[in-house]
């Protein structure tokens, strides 16, 4: 398959790149990145837009590793990095560090794309009627919009009421923290809204990733974009607009569950391979499924095949992994950023708490017999149809960033194991340290 990502040449892209930090970027100040925002050629505005897409996926991996071992998914067994399972994990005295990679690396990377988009917005407006037409600058626009949206949640998600700056154009100063979460995540609806108005009668002309593949148009870029803001709406417990958002979005009550928009990865020369793939039965990197995964699991539901039996066991630290995790079948596979099968689960939620209990149980049995189990016959109250929910979520979106962002939204944070005596279950990250220093 063509490496998509490769039609971004290594100087481009480093220029880009360092051009996209957060705060006040001094390298717009070179010749060639003024010109690409003063005076884009349409293979400049390309660029950028394939940077943006592929810098989502950089340290991607660290995030859902690091909320996947506090949410209690996953053991991460590394023998070159032992803070998985001691930092992470709150092992004895080990804190939650505001300095170091499991924080830093995903927090930064996710604001370079939001700068990268917002180079991307100059550059379109910029640009000449000859190079892109307005309804062509408006897709431009939708896309960066949603992206930069879509990234701030991933970090908010991270750091809760420790707060996050919102991004800024360039040029702009820097905000103050914004410590509550629900200001941070109007603002993420905003930039989200505000995509859906561009996308809103534009016209694609820039090339997308096979992670697109179906949502490449602008009527599918919008469908993302509602499907992300359905997200941010439960988040926010606006159930009504989740499911205004829903019937703006890809959503299928009866179709396929991984019909969805991927980060797209690739061993081609000059791409990113997909790290969350580790070969089952390692023994130098492990990815192992938390012990509760298999014990909590309804006997006879197929999700169980989201994990494999190891050979051996594997032990570190003092925890035990019997069972790898294998999502991802090679280096090549794709990693969700939204699937219909969260969206028929939202919608689930979004009925069951607007009291349309019915709808809402339908919902939980299209997932339920998709995965071998029998129609819900449980109490039905709303205690009882959460708790259901929340099972499924569980299990139908393992380790795609969700549980313990889930367990937290409905105070059950308490309700995750404990595997030693001196662990902690941690509710939030700590800001970065560099943040607090601005």
């Amino acid at each position: 398959m063509k490496n998509y990502f490769s039609i971004i040449t290594a100087a481009f892209f480093l220029l880009i790149m360092s051009a996209c930090q957060k705060g006040e970027i001094t390298s717009l100040n070179t010749p060639v990145v003024g010109g690409v925002i003063g005076n884009p050629t349409r293979s400049d505005l390309f660029n950028l837009v394939t940077g943006a897409e592929s810098g989502m996926r950089n340290n991607y991996a660290v995030y859902l590793d690091g909320i996947g071992a506090i949410g209690r998914e996953i053991y991460r067994f590394s023998g070159s990095e032992p803070r998985y399972t001691t930092d992470i994990l709150g092992g004895g005295s080990r804190r939650l560090d505001n300095n170091t990679f499991y924080l830093t690396n995903p927090w930064g990377s996710r604001y370079q794309v939001a700068r990268q988009c917002f180079i991307l917005l100059d550059a379109a407006k910029n640009a000449r009627t000859e190079i892109a037409s307005d309804v062509q600058k408006k897709a431009f626009s939708g896309f960066a919009k949603t992206l930069i949206g879509y990234q701030l949640l991933l970090n908010i998600n991270m750091t809760d009421s420790n707060g996050a700056r919102i991004p800024v154009p360039n040029g702009a100063t820097l905000g103050p923290v914004v410590t509550d979460p629900g200001k941070v995540m109007d603002t993420i609806l905003q930039f989200l809204d505000d995509g859906k108005a561009d996308l809103t009668g534009s016209e694609v002309m820039f090339p997308l990733s096979d992670g697109f593949a179906g949502f490449k148009d602008a009527a599918g870029l919008l469908k993302f974009n509602r499907a992300l803001a359905a997200r941010v709406y439960i988040y926010r417990k606006n159930w009504a607009a989740a499911l205004t958002a829903l019937n703006e979005s890809f959503f299928d009550l009866n179709g396929a569950l991984n019909t969805g928009v991927y980060h797209y990865f690739s061993t081609n020369g000059g791409d990113l391979a997909n790290t969350m793939f580790i070969p089952p039965n390692n023994t130098g990197e492990v990815r192992g499924a938390h012990p509760s995964y298999a014990a909590d699991i309804i006997p006879g539901d197929d999700r169980i095949n989201k994990t494999a039996q190891r050979n051996a066991a594997f032990s570190q630290n003092g925890l035990t992994a019997t069972r790898d995790v294998v999502i991802w079948s090679s280096l090549n596979s794709p990693v969700s950023i939204i699937r219909n099968e969260e969206l028929i689960l939202i919608y689930a939620e979004a009925k069951i708490q607007s009291g349309a209990i019915p709808d809402g149980i339908v919902a939980l049995n299209r997932i339920r017999t998709a995965h071998n189990l029998t129609p819900y016959a449980g109490a039905i109250t709303n205690a009882a149809l959460i708790t259901e929910l929340l099972y499924n979520r569980r299990y139908s979106l393992f380790m795609e960033g969700h549980r313990w962002i889930d367990v937290r939204r409905y105070n059950l944070l308490g309700t995750l194991p404990k595997d030693r005596p001196d662990d902690d279950v941690w509710a939030r990250y700590p800001l970065p340290q560099n943040e607090s220093n601005l």
